[in-house]
């Protein structure tokens, strides 16, 4: 099948990317094919982040999504931001002290007079619900999407250029025998072609690769983010009500005091609470488990009494890109483009992504659009697109902010806390800092200490069976593993002697075990368990495992994340 544009995707830089090339088509009265495939059972089912949402970019694509039913129904009223001293103490950082970046009852307007209004609001939102809204917009403008398909590799003709993807066959046996319900994958090809697969995207690191987009880049960074959505009495219900924080438990000097990172919790609508944690992967103690420590982290009085009384009715987990602009690749390559958290777009300042990815979808759809409209057959390096994208306020946001992440990793968490206020008082002048250690790297389990996690009580904590029960994941369990090993003996022969084997504890809805039979250890992957969150792809300290798309329609369904 033949488009001017496929895109890989349905998340926001995906769908925004869609709309804005079918606004410009539909203006121009022009004849123009845009097809999104997306590997989830439908738009949204795959989407996960926190969320507080800046409309910056929305307000560009839909300048009357209010009237339009956009779900943002939620507008931060009261916004802050706590440091956990340990397992019983907070401060509350007065807002002197917090990070403009951090600030969400209100942003500066864009003109840069300062003045605040309704359109500088920031919004509680579920992410996937606004997919799953873009989404109708799109189809609305004749974008064809095709939910339950995944893309499996890119089209790279002989001269090096991207002519399009491959979707996954359907209906392979696990033995990779052809099943009765077997359909091979089509072959969707386009003038262009745009990556927008979400943090780790398994193309698009092979894309990467392929072309060198990290050339002179510093390694990026990840982080593991945690949520749950939770039902609570309507007496604790403050909609928009948002609270941040960093801390215990991630300081405890009995678990390396060598992580970092941060938890969230914001009160939406419909009486809802959504709950999380965020986890830099660059941790070093491979006795580490981030569920675990997500799990202790809600039974503190701050959050304690946020959620007592409360019903857990949804749990996902996800990869976050947050190395930044000192870590973003070159988003441009021959008939194609990589965008949002694909790329790494997120501002980790702010803890918002959903915008910057956004941005960079319409300046991509204007970028390609503007070419095909002026002749171009297809297939060219669209430089034109980085001029752009260096040009826009969402790569000015990156700039501003490079040294947050590297800070952090640097003076820890008060002292890069301390850094960022200053810098961002001062307009970004101190000294750039930077971070070139890969996360995968580990201590070895002899120089490090194990981790005795309590056990959950079923009612603030939870155990990993019962929380990718509330993921609704799904995979058919007669296909081939979606897990690649590269070296199916290094799990045991060198992961489990040198690192205890932290896959064990890394993955977020326990994928992985080390199980005895006839007395040895074996390594075992139960990936229909898998909600596609990608970390293992990421913090392997062997770098053993690579991520690919199962069968088009499986993983999670979540639903309002």
């Amino acid at each position: 099948m033949d488009f001017d544009v496929v895109i890989v995707g349905a998340g926001p830089s995906g769908l925004s990317a869609a709309c804005r090339l079918m606004q410009q088509a539909n203006e121009a009265e022009r004849e123009f094919s845009v097809c999104v495939v997306e590997k989830g059972s439908e738009v949204g089912a795959h989407i996960l982040s926190g969320a507080v949402f800046e409309p910056r970019a929305l307000s560009e694509l839909f300048p009357d999504w209010a009237e339009r039913g956009a779900p943002l129904n939620t507008p931060v009223l009261r916004d802050e931001l706590y440091l956990l001293k340990d397992a019983d103490k907070a401060q509350k950082l007065p807002n002197a002290l917090v990070p403009k970046s951090m600030h969400n009852t209100a942003r500066a307007d864009s003109t840069g007079d300062g003045s605040t209004g309704a359109g500088d609001r920031n919004y509680v939102i579920s992410a996937g619900n606004l997919c799953r809204w873009l989404g109708e917009q799109a189809e609305a403008l004749g974008v064809e999407i095709f939910p339950g398909f995944a893309a499996q590799e890119a089209i790279v003709d002989d001269a090096g250029v991207v002519r399009g993807i491959i979707t996954g066959d359907m209906g392979v046996a696990a033995d990779g025998s052809e099943t009765a319900n077997y359909m091979p994958g089509m072959e969707l090809r386009a003038r262009y072609t745009l990556f927008c697969e979400g943090a780790r995207g398994h193309i698009g690191k092979q894309l990467i690769a392929r072309f060198e987009l990290d050339a002179g880049r510093d390694p990026q960074h990840y982080a593991i983010g945690f949520k749950e959505l939770w039902d609570v009495p309507a007496e604790q219900h403050e909609p928009g009500l948002v609270l941040h924080g960093s801390g215990w438990p991630l300081n405890d000097r009995n678990h390396g005091r060598d992580s970092h990172g941060g938890w969230f919790l914001y009160h939406g609508d419909n009486q809802q609470v959504m709950v999380g944690l965020i986890v830099d992967l660059a941790y070093r103690n491979p006795y580490l488990s981030p569920f675990d420590e997500f799990q202790r982290m809600k039974h503190h009085p701050l959050l304690k009494r946020q959620l007592e009384g409360g019903k857990r009715v949804a749990y996902g987990a996800r990869a976050i890109t947050k190395g930044g602009a000192n870590c973003l690749p070159r988003m441009t390559m021959p008939g194609g483009l990589l965008l949002g958290c694909d790329a790494g777009t997120l501002n980790f300042a702010k803890i918002k992504g959903i915008h910057t990815a956004m941005k960079s979808g319409l300046i991509a759809a204007e970028t390609v659009f503007a070419a095909i409209a002026a002749g171009d057959a297809g297939g060219k390096e669209l430089t034109d697109f980085t001029q752009a994208w260096e040009a826009s306020w969402a790569w000015q946001e990156l700039q501003a902010s490079r040294s947050f992440g590297p800070a952090i990793h640097k003076f820890g968490t008060v002292g890069g806390g301390a850094f960022n206020l200053i810098d961002q008082w001062l307009g970004g002048k101190l000294p750039v800092q930077r971070d070139t250690t890969p996360d995968h790297q580990l201590n070895t389990a002899a120089e490090s200490s194990p981790i005795d996690y309590p056990k959950p009580d079923g009612k603030l904590s939870f155990d990993k069976p019962s929380s990718v029960f509330l993921s609704n994941t799904n995979h058919d369990e007669n296909q081939p593993c979606h897990l690649k090993l590269s070296d199916p003996d290094t799990p045991i022969e060198k992961n489990l002697p040198a690192y205890a084997e932290p896959a064990q504890r890394y993955c977020p809805v326990g994928v992985y075990e080390v199980v005895e039979e006839a007395g040895k250890p074996q390594f075992r992957i139960n990936f229909q368990n898998c909600i596609h969150c990608k970390t293992c792809d990421i913090k392997d300290p062997s770098q053993n495992i690579t991520w690919v798309a199962p069968e088009g329609g499986g993983g999670p369904n979540y639903p309002n994340m």
